[in-house]
Protein backbone atom coordinates (compact mmCIF):
# COMPACT_ATOMS: atom_id res chain seq x y z
CA UNK A 1 0.00 0.00 0.00
CA UNK A 2 1.56 3.56 -0.98
CA UNK A 3 0.71 6.59 1.48
CA UNK A 4 -1.28 9.47 0.72
CA UNK A 5 1.63 11.50 1.59
CA UNK A 6 3.33 10.73 -1.04
CA UNK A 7 0.74 10.61 -3.86
CA UNK A 8 2.01 14.09 -5.54
CA UNK A 9 5.32 13.14 -5.62
CA UNK A 10 4.35 9.78 -7.48
CA UNK A 11 2.26 11.22 -9.83
CA UNK A 12 5.19 13.60 -10.95
CA UNK A 13 7.14 10.91 -10.98
CA UNK A 14 4.62 8.48 -13.39
CA UNK A 15 4.54 11.63 -15.46
CA UNK A 16 8.56 11.71 -16.07
CA UNK A 17 9.08 8.17 -16.34
CA UNK A 18 6.30 8.05 -19.00
CA UNK A 19 7.92 10.86 -20.95
CA UNK A 20 11.02 9.21 -20.60
CA UNK A 21 9.88 5.89 -22.14
CA UNK A 22 7.69 7.64 -24.80
CA UNK A 23 11.28 9.87 -25.64
CA UNK A 24 13.33 6.71 -25.65
CA UNK A 25 10.84 4.87 -28.03
CA UNK A 26 10.64 7.70 -30.25
CA UNK A 27 13.92 9.06 -30.64
CA UNK A 28 16.06 5.99 -30.27
CA UNK A 29 16.64 2.95 -32.35
CA UNK A 30 19.71 1.43 -30.63
CA UNK A 31 18.26 -1.69 -28.62
CA UNK A 32 21.15 -1.58 -26.01
CA UNK A 33 20.54 2.35 -25.41
CA UNK A 34 16.45 1.62 -24.87
CA UNK A 35 17.68 -1.00 -22.30
CA UNK A 36 19.76 0.63 -20.41
CA UNK A 37 17.11 3.67 -20.33
CA UNK A 38 14.08 1.55 -19.46
CA UNK A 39 15.92 -0.42 -16.66
CA UNK A 40 17.42 2.66 -15.08
CA UNK A 41 13.76 4.03 -15.03
CA UNK A 42 12.80 0.38 -13.65
CA UNK A 43 15.08 0.73 -10.79
CA UNK A 44 14.21 4.30 -10.25
CA UNK A 45 10.40 3.05 -9.97
CA UNK A 46 10.81 0.74 -7.58
CA UNK A 47 12.81 2.69 -5.28
CA UNK A 48 9.65 5.48 -4.89
CA UNK A 49 7.51 2.67 -4.73
CA UNK A 50 9.61 1.28 -1.99
CA UNK A 51 10.10 4.86 -0.13
CA UNK A 52 6.17 5.41 0.15
CA UNK A 53 5.09 2.38 0.80
CA UNK A 54 2.73 2.24 3.89
CA UNK A 55 2.30 -1.52 5.27
CA UNK A 56 -0.32 -1.80 8.19
CA UNK A 57 1.21 -1.85 11.83
CA UNK A 58 0.30 -3.84 15.05
CA UNK A 59 0.32 -1.49 17.84
CA UNK A 60 0.63 -2.61 21.49
CA UNK A 61 -2.40 -1.92 23.60
CA UNK A 62 -1.72 0.37 26.98
CA UNK A 63 -1.69 3.15 28.83
CA UNK A 64 1.46 3.43 29.95
CA UNK A 65 4.10 2.76 27.21
CA UNK A 66 5.48 5.19 24.41
CA UNK A 67 5.88 3.58 20.99
CA UNK A 68 8.30 4.29 18.12
CA UNK A 69 6.93 7.15 15.69
CA UNK A 70 9.62 6.05 13.16
CA UNK A 71 10.90 3.06 11.83
CA UNK A 72 14.98 3.35 12.00
CA UNK A 73 17.89 2.48 13.82
CA UNK A 74 18.43 4.58 17.92
CA UNK A 75 21.48 6.85 17.28
CA UNK A 76 21.28 8.45 20.45
CA UNK A 77 19.66 8.38 24.33
CA UNK A 78 20.56 11.17 26.38
CA UNK A 79 18.98 13.41 29.55
CA UNK A 80 19.20 17.16 28.84
CA UNK A 81 16.26 19.72 30.33
CA UNK A 82 13.63 20.15 27.94
CA UNK A 83 12.82 24.24 28.09
CA UNK A 84 10.34 24.05 25.33
CA UNK A 85 7.61 22.25 25.88
CA UNK A 86 7.98 19.67 28.92
CA UNK A 87 10.19 22.22 30.93
CA UNK A 88 11.90 19.49 33.07
CA UNK A 89 14.39 16.83 32.91
CA UNK A 90 13.88 15.15 29.89
CA UNK A 91 15.18 11.72 27.94
CA UNK A 92 15.90 11.96 24.85
CA UNK A 93 15.57 8.66 22.27
CA UNK A 94 16.28 9.26 18.56
CA UNK A 95 15.92 7.36 15.45
CA UNK A 96 17.13 7.56 12.31
CA UNK A 97 15.40 6.95 9.37
CA UNK A 98 17.67 5.93 6.24
CA UNK A 99 16.07 6.09 2.76
CA UNK A 100 15.66 2.18 2.75
CA UNK A 101 13.14 2.67 5.56
CA UNK A 102 9.28 3.12 6.05
CA UNK A 103 9.39 7.03 6.34
CA UNK A 104 5.63 7.18 7.80
CA UNK A 105 5.73 8.84 10.92
CA UNK A 106 3.02 7.34 14.02
CA UNK A 107 2.14 8.79 17.03
CA UNK A 108 3.96 7.83 20.23
CA UNK A 109 1.29 8.05 22.80
CA UNK A 110 -2.50 8.74 22.52
CA UNK A 111 -3.96 12.48 24.19
CA UNK A 112 -4.05 15.23 22.83
CA UNK A 113 -1.98 17.61 20.31
CA UNK A 114 -0.73 20.61 23.02
CA UNK A 115 1.77 22.19 20.73
CA UNK A 116 2.67 22.35 17.20
CA UNK A 117 5.51 24.23 15.85
CA UNK A 118 7.43 24.14 12.04
CA UNK A 119 10.96 25.74 12.07
CA UNK A 120 12.74 26.73 8.63
CA UNK A 121 16.86 25.05 8.87
CA UNK A 122 19.00 23.85 7.17
CA UNK A 123 19.82 20.11 5.82
CA UNK A 124 22.87 18.93 7.83
CA UNK A 125 23.23 14.55 8.12
CA UNK A 126 20.46 13.75 10.36
CA UNK A 127 21.99 11.40 12.66
CA UNK A 128 24.70 14.04 13.74
CA UNK A 129 22.92 15.44 17.26
CA UNK A 130 23.31 19.21 15.89
CA UNK A 131 20.59 18.60 13.55
CA UNK A 132 18.15 18.03 16.17
CA UNK A 133 18.71 22.12 16.57
CA UNK A 134 19.84 23.39 12.79
CA UNK A 135 17.63 21.45 10.79
CA UNK A 136 14.40 22.40 9.17
CA UNK A 137 12.11 20.30 11.28
CA UNK A 138 8.33 20.13 13.40
CA UNK A 139 8.18 20.09 17.05
CA UNK A 140 4.83 18.66 18.24
CA UNK A 141 3.58 17.94 21.55
CA UNK A 142 1.32 15.56 23.27
CA UNK A 143 -0.35 14.85 26.24
CA UNK A 144 -1.99 12.24 28.13
CA UNK A 145 -3.20 12.72 31.69
CA UNK A 146 -0.51 14.88 32.56
CA UNK A 147 2.16 12.82 31.26
CA UNK A 148 3.85 14.76 27.83
CA UNK A 149 5.74 14.01 25.16
CA UNK A 150 7.50 15.55 22.54
CA UNK A 151 8.72 14.79 19.42
CA UNK A 152 10.47 16.31 16.39
CA UNK A 153 10.48 15.56 12.42
CA UNK A 154 13.68 16.40 11.59
CA UNK A 155 14.88 16.95 7.80
CA UNK A 156 18.23 15.35 6.49
CA UNK A 157 20.64 15.74 3.81
CA UNK A 158 18.64 14.17 1.31
CA UNK A 159 15.07 14.47 2.50
CA UNK A 160 14.05 18.29 2.15
CA UNK A 161 10.00 17.73 2.38
CA UNK A 162 7.79 17.18 6.17
CA UNK A 163 4.62 16.82 5.83
CA UNK A 164 2.73 17.04 9.23
CA UNK A 165 -1.07 17.82 8.80
CA UNK A 166 -1.50 18.47 12.76
CA UNK A 167 -3.23 21.26 14.70
CA UNK A 168 -3.00 22.17 18.22
CA UNK A 169 -5.90 20.37 20.24
CA UNK A 170 -6.52 16.95 17.55
CA UNK A 171 -6.62 14.02 19.41
CA UNK A 172 -3.60 11.75 18.90
CA UNK A 173 -3.95 7.61 19.08
CA UNK A 174 -0.64 5.72 19.41
CA UNK A 175 -0.04 3.81 16.25
CA UNK A 176 -2.24 6.01 14.30
CA UNK A 177 -0.36 7.76 10.99
CA UNK A 178 0.39 11.71 11.36
CA UNK A 179 2.55 12.29 8.34
CA UNK A 180 6.04 11.44 7.09
CA UNK A 181 9.43 12.87 6.60
CA UNK A 182 10.35 12.19 2.70
CA UNK A 183 14.33 10.34 1.48
CA UNK A 184 16.33 9.87 4.64
CA UNK A 185 15.51 11.87 7.57
CA UNK A 186 15.50 11.36 11.93
CA UNK A 187 12.94 11.86 15.30
CA UNK A 188 13.20 12.79 18.42
CA UNK A 189 11.50 11.53 21.01
CA UNK A 190 11.24 13.63 24.21
CA UNK A 191 10.25 12.36 27.74
CA UNK A 192 10.28 13.71 31.17
CA UNK A 193 13.04 11.80 33.39
CA UNK A 194 12.25 8.99 35.02
CA UNK A 195 10.49 7.46 31.97
CA UNK A 196 12.06 4.02 31.39
CA UNK A 197 13.93 3.23 27.97
CA UNK A 198 13.56 -0.16 26.68
CA UNK A 199 15.50 0.30 23.54
CA UNK A 200 19.28 0.63 23.02
CA UNK A 201 21.51 2.29 21.21
CA UNK A 202 21.68 0.82 17.26
CA UNK A 203 18.53 -1.21 17.80
CA UNK A 204 16.27 -1.06 15.20
CA UNK A 205 12.96 0.09 16.18
CA UNK A 206 8.81 0.07 14.34
CA UNK A 207 7.01 2.60 13.77
CA UNK A 208 3.95 2.28 15.31
CA UNK A 209 5.18 -1.42 17.04
CA UNK A 210 8.27 -1.31 19.18
CA UNK A 211 7.60 0.24 22.70
CA UNK A 212 10.43 2.95 23.20
CA UNK A 213 9.84 3.49 26.71
CA UNK A 214 7.04 2.83 29.76
CA UNK A 215 5.96 5.34 32.44
CA UNK A 216 4.50 5.44 35.61
CA UNK A 217 1.10 7.61 35.30
CA UNK A 218 0.88 10.43 37.89
CA UNK A 219 -1.74 10.18 40.70
CA UNK A 220 -4.50 11.48 40.12
CA UNK A 221 -4.12 14.66 42.75
CA UNK A 222 -1.08 15.43 40.60
CA UNK A 223 -3.05 15.39 37.18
Amino acid sequence: MLTHYGLDVFVKFFIIAVLIFAATLFFTQSGVIRTIIFSLVGLATVFVLNFFRDPDRTTPSGNTIVVSPADGKVVLIKEFFEDEYLKCDAVQVSVFMSPLNVHVNRFPISGKVGYFRYIHGEYLVAFEDKSSERNERTHIGVESNGYKVLFKQIAGAVARRIVAPITVGQLAVMGERFGMIKFGSRVDVIMPKGTHINVKLNEHVVAGETVLATFTPKPTSEQ
